[in-house]
């Protein structure tokens, strides 16, 4: 089964739930599902800030097992993890391979390799 997950929550949930749970089973090999996506809003996106310990141990699991890592392009663009604008916009100061994007973007990102589930934390 393929999930994605999108992480919406505000507090520290990506911090917490993906750092304490999902990410050391996808370290280990052992979460038991293919994700082939997260999706970052709200203060989560600071996860993905360069120089991160959990950012950067996630960025290296995305790329190893061809994750889709993606931040809302608002929300990036508030916290300046990313230039341009809405609809237009870059990451920066991001660990390897993050994209920034909205709704529209992540489904045609996750297009080729569609999800089962999606799974909001």
């Amino acid at each position: 089964m393929k999930v994605a997950y999108v992480f919406s929550t505000s507090g520290h949930t990506a911090s917490y739930k993906l750092g304490k749970m999902i990410l050391p089973q996808l370290e280990e090999g052992r979460h038991g599902v293919e994700v082939v996506g997260m999706f970052f809003f709200d203060d989560n996106t600071y996860v993905l800030r360069a120089g991160d310990p959990l950012g950067e141990r996630l960025g290296k699991v995305a790329a190893a097992q061809g994750m889709l890592l993606m931040m809302c392009d608002q929300c990036a663009l508030e916290r300046q993890l990313a230039t341009g604008e809405a609809g237009n916009a870059t990451p920066s100061g991001t660990v390897a391979g993050v994209t920034v994007g909205c709704f529209p973007d992540l489904y045609a990102a996750l297009a080729g390799n569609m999800p089962d589930q999606v799974i909001t934390l």
